[in-house]
């Protein structure tokens, strides 16, 4: 995993619970879903850079996959999962509970994306 943030305290805070979360539910995952992870980047940031935002994501946005999804393998550049960790926390009010629950689901419904479902099969999962 890879972080780009700001270097305050709360970051990191925020950093190693979500890192505990994601390596428990990849733990949860089958064994396939879990090595189809190794062919993507996941990106931990806090929030939405100037630069993102003015390439369309919202800046209250929870995650993005981007790149080319596992049923096209010719892409050159690895995907990635991009999680931004201060919306999730100001989402849920500052609630560790509520805050590990919505970082799962987001880190699922991006994984989602990767394997090439589209927001209807992922709601139909209820990772939306």
């Amino acid at each position: 995993m890879k972080s780009e943030h700001s270097s305050n305290a709360t970051f990191s805070f925020l950093f190693e619970i979500a890192v505990d979360e994601i390596e428990k539910t990849r733990a949860e995952l089958p064994d396939q879903l879990r090595a189809a992870l190794n062919e993507v980047a996941l990106v931990l940031e806090e929030f939405p850079s100037p630069a993102q935002e003015a390439d369309g994501v919202a800046r209250d946005q929870l995650g993005l996959f981007d790149g080319s999804d596992a049923t096209d393998p010719s892409s050159p550049q690895m995907p990635r999962i991009v999680l931004w960790l201060g919306n999730h926390w100001e989402m849920c009010e500052a609630m560790e509970r509520d805050f590990r629950e919505e970082v799962r689901i987001t880190f699922l419904h991006e994984l989602g994306h990767y394997l090439g479902l589209d927001e209807e099969d992922i709601a139909e999962r209820g990772l939306e």
